[in-house]
């Protein structure tokens, strides 16, 4: 006879692991499984962890400040199961730039007055007051450095940018899910590692469980998708695309790492900085380091892959152009002769927006395409997961009438229809990472 559990939940990631917390918390029986040796050693492992507070939507810049108080107070909030102690999280602040081109972030500025979240307008002034080594001058559009005019200025500066001073980053993206691993077990849950799902059961019309890789089945009335850039070969195993509008897809990225300016202390003295201007975002890391990724500008080919298996961890020329348009914001930037950094795989939605959501297999659910971008947001996310599927396993029509999700902390109710598997393309995305 099969082992049996309530839930299984694919995916021991940061967002996996939450959603076993929360359900674990509900009373239900989980077991999350994941072909990896430990929590957070997939794609969660090589995140950025930025915790920011800005979205191009209302419903994803509620879901992000909700979820920043509990990074915020992140003790309090993940207990103290963990024998290697909380994550740090470290609150630097988020600087954004305001260009033409981002429509200087008024769409920003007004949802953020809606829901009260603190913010501030910075004028150049202020911005090299904070970023002395900074040169604001515009090289709009971003380039590859084998373009025509890069490195030669634009037309005028980048005059202001968007500051808010709730947001920052987690120090080690991989102990934060230990976190969650820890917490979940604390209530009852269990987690198998280095096992691959190799097919999803179906008995009467629904999910009864999954078959791993060496033959043996497990059991459970409801399966749910997080499997990051696998996500995709899940869904394709459960049978469940035919009516979905939003798909996922593994994208290649690459993170430079590039040592600090030896003019100024990077890691003590700057925020979380997103640059439309040359399409780069950056963070401090210890050790006055920095960590560069790309906000996907037209210049940059999108490296989708068709095998998550079969990534390859080299660096190519996607660093060095990386490397080189962040170092006409900073002159006194030295850019290392051998590559460093990480190489690893985001799973993307249609419209860079995850999907949190029942499927057309009864019993079988999906938090995917939220690689990027919702790190920040796992905590929320885990338990509009759990509510949800307590809503639609009591026989409510999510689809029909979709679950109303509490944001308790800011006082904000929102759709969580808002993120369907069945939505339209959402306009409103800023189709990137930071944007």
């Amino acid at each position: 006879m099969p082992q049996s559990y309530d839930a299984i939940i694919i995916g021991a990631g940061v967002i996996g692991a939450a959603i076993a917390l929360e359900l674990s918390k509900a009373g239900y029986r989980t077991l999350s499984l994941d072909k990896n040796p430990a929590a957070g050693y997939g794609s969660t492992s090589s995140s950025c962890a930025i915790i920011r507070v800005h979205y191009s939507t209302l419903e994803g810049t509620a879901f992000a400040y909700e979820a920043y108080h509990h990074w915020r107070d992140w003790p309090a909030y993940i207990g103290n199961a963990d024998e290697r102690g909380p994550v740090e999280y470290r609150e630097t602040g988020c600087l954004v730039m305001r260009t033409e081109h981002n429509g200087f972030l008024e769409r920003n500025i007004a949802i953020c007055s809606e829901l009260g979240i603190p913010h501030e307008v910075w004028d150049g002034a202020r911005i090299r007051q904070r970023l002395p080594i900074y040169d604001l001058t515009s090289y709009w559009p971003p380039k590859r450095i084998n373009d025509e005019g890069f490195g030669e200025p634009g037309s005028g500066e980048v005059e202001s940018g968007l500051y808010f001073p709730t947001a920052g980053y987690v120090v080690d993206p991989q102990l934060a899910t230990h976190n969650f691993q820890r917490a979940a077990e604390a209530n009852g849950a269990t987690f198998l590692f280095g096992r691959t799902v190799a097919e999803i059961l179906q008995e009467n019309g629904r999910v009864s469980g999954v078959r791993l890789d060496n033959g043996e089945d497990i059991a459970a009335p409801i399966v749910v998708n997080a499997a990051g850039p696998h996500s995709f070969r899940i869904n394709t195993m459960a049978g469940v695309l035919d009516d979905m509008t939003i798909a996922t897809r593994p994208l290649r990225q690459e993170v430079v790492h590039l040592p600090g300016p030896a003019d100024f202390d990077f890691y003590e003295n700057a925020p979380v900085i997103s640059d439309a201007d040359i399409a780069c975002y950056c963070r401090p890391d210890n050790g006055n380091h920095i960590l560069v990724g790309t906000e996907e500008p037209d210049c940059d080919p999108l490296e989708w892959v068709d095998d998550p298996d079969a990534l390859t961890r080299d660096f190519t020329e996607q660093w060095t152009h990386q490397a080189w348009r962040y170092g006409q914001r900073v002159p006194s930037l030295g850019i290392p002769g051998q590559a460093q950094g990480v190489v690893d795989l985001y799973d993307v939605s249609t419209d860079w927006i995850p999907v949190y959501d029942k499927s057309s297999l009864p019993g079988f659910y999906m938090a995917v395409g939220t690689s990027g971008n919702q790190f920040k947001n796992a905590p929320v996310a885990g338990r509009m997961m759990a509510e949800l599927i307590a809503y639609c396993e009591a026989g409510n029509d999510h689809d029909a009438e979709p679950m109303r999700f509490e944001l308790p902390i800011i006082g904000r109710t929102i759709d969580a229809g808002f993120y369907s598997r069945r939505r339209p393309v959402n306009a409103d995305s800023s189709f990137s990472v930071l944007g």
